[in-house]
């Protein structure tokens, strides 16, 4: 890695570009285990974190900015604000984020109407919808259309803004949101992506990965240490967030190559 950082910093290698992504932090709130987020496990064979326990979430697919599908809740505009995006970036972001959650858990967070939402989403004609969407034969905003379905903005909650460091060959600009589990859905093991799901609280999550028994990335780990903090899901939806831009940077300190995290990673990351 040092000399991807001498190359980087020295101006010999361009880094790669950073493409949009959105990932959700599914939560619900469970009778005995209090609040839960839903975790899944990439598998050993991916290029980018193989292994690691991630949320829910991916790239944003060009057709995600669409602007003829209905939409309930803040507008791209006011995403725009709260993410510092533009508009059009925005409308991306949030479609990617619901559409993700979707291929990835079949957790649907749209309705019939602007103030309903779809209560089960099992059966086949579910599934062939999420296979369609992965082979992108159809897209978001057409999946939405044809089912008259309205998607949910004003279930998400902008919670932080991730960006891969520059000497990463694959790096991806995230935006992490927040949403509870609708009622009467359940959050499925479907991603191929995945080789195990989990409803985990998030300071047990962090207590496993400090412990060395799960990887995770350090924006993963920041973000559980942040919700450990919380009691219920409405507690985490009604938290104020100031958005800020974290990138761990790639240094060279005394003839080693470090990737130095942001400071309020640091504090949770295990050391050494």
């Amino acid at each position: 890695m040092r000399d991807q950082i001498d190359d980087i910093l020295s101006g010999r290698a361009r880094p790669a570009p950073a493409r949009h992504a959105a990932t959700v932090v599914v939560l619900r709130d469970h009778d005995r285990h209090g609040l839960q987020a839903f975790m899944l496990r990439r598998v050993r064979s991916m290029a980018f974190a193989p292994g690691a326990y991630v949320f829910p979430g991916g790239s944003v697919d060009p057709r995600d900015g669409e602007a003829d599908l209905a939409w309930s809740g803040p507008s791209p505009a006011e995403w725009g604000a709260a993410f510092k995006a533009d508009e059009k970036t925005a409308r991306e972001l949030v479609c990617a984020a619901v559409r993700e959650t979707f291929e990835e858990t079949l957790v649907l967070l749209a309705g019939p109407t602007g103030d309903s939402v779809v209560d089960d989403t099992r059966g086949d004609d579910w599934e062939a919808d999420r296979q369609a969407l992965l082979d992108r034969s159809q897209s978001f905003g057409e999946f939405l259309g044809r089912r008259g379905l309205v998607l949910r903005s004003d279930l998400l909650r902008p919670w932080a803004h991730w960006i891969t460091p520059i000497v990463e060959p694959k790096r991806y600009d995230t935006r992490f949101f927040v949403a509870a589990m609708p009622e009467g859905q359940r959050a499925r093991d479907v991603s191929t992506e995945a080789d195990q799901v989990a409803w985990v609280r998030p300071a047990e999550a962090v207590e496993r990965a400090q412990a060395g028994e799960w990887t995770m990335l350090p924006p993963t780990l920041t973000t559980l240490n942040e919700l450990s903090a919380f009691d219920t899901v409405a507690d985490v939806l009604a938290a104020p967030r100031e958005i800020i831009v974290h990138e761990p940077t790639a240094k060279i300190i005394d003839g080693e190559a470090w990737l130095v995290l942001p400071e309020k990673a640091a504090e949770y990351y295990p050391k050494g």
